[in-house]
């Protein structure tokens, strides 16, 4: 009798195959964050991580965000869905481990208080 294998003929992997679904707890989006695909996302600094808590995921996720990232480049660097990207951010926005926000736009008014409030904010952090 032949085992099955979780991979095709002549394909080998060093990580097990796992659907998006498992990895995201079966949920296909962000229950509380709005993302869209070119949010900007980063690893919150100065906060220690409970590894044990964390899906392994979030843990490469929050190492590739060290730099800013976003969604779409997450979800590319990782070979992860985008749906499954933004329910891991979530849970890591939710619990304060990154940061998000909307990308810069030319039409989007900038104004001293809010960089201000900002950057009071990041310091806090």
């Amino acid at each position: 009798m032949r085992e099955h294998s979780e991979y095709g003929p002549g394909e080998a992997s060093e990580e097990p195959l796992v659907r998006p679904y498992v990895i995201a707890q079966g949920r296909g989006r962000s229950d509380t964050v709005q993302l869209d695909m070119i949010s900007v996302v980063i690893a919150a600094k100065r906060v220690e991580v409970d590894e044990v808590a964390l899906e392994p995921e979030q843990l490469r996720i929050l190492e590739l965000c060290r730099r800013p990232q976003s969604v779409a480049e997450v979800s590319a660097h990782l070979d992860i869905p985008v749906g499954v990207v933004k329910a891991l951010l979530s849970d890591l926005l939710n619990r304060g481990l990154a940061l998000a926000r909307a990308p810069y736009t030319s039409k989007s008014p900038v104004n001293r208080d809010v960089l201000q409030a900002v950057l009071d904010g990041i310091q806090k952090l």
